[in-house]
């Protein structure tokens, strides 16, 4: 995209884990934030059927969608670059894998 994020919003079952949030805070070097309600996109069609029937306007959604918890990234810069090297060269190892099924 061209742009660096400001933060990483989860939602979903994998975004239960505390762990995996940290991880991924911690790699990505910002801060991971998980909503109160993980089944976001269910969420969504809730709250678009709500603005459709007139239950809500669109300034008011914001408010009903409310963070639970924010993971602030805890490694030092050091580390976190080694960690994503790694990370980098497991990609680039596993690629070739798709051409090996085929």
């Amino acid at each position: 995209m061209g742009k660096k994020l400001s933060e990483l919003r989860v939602d979903g079952g994998a975004a239960k884990n505390n762990f995996l949030c940290q991880f991924q805070a911690d790699i990505l070097g910002i801060p991971v934030v998980r909503p109160a309600v993980l089944e976001t996109t269910a969420l969504g069609a809730a709250l678009a059927c709500g603005v459709s029937l007139g239950l809500w306007n669109l300034e008011e959604i914001p408010n009903l969608v409310q963070p639970e918890r924010r993971f602030i990234p805890q490694l030092p810069e050091s580390t976190r670059e080694k960690f994503l090297a790694g990370w980098k060269k497991a990609v680039e190892r596993a690629k070739g894998w798709a051409k090996e099924i085929e």
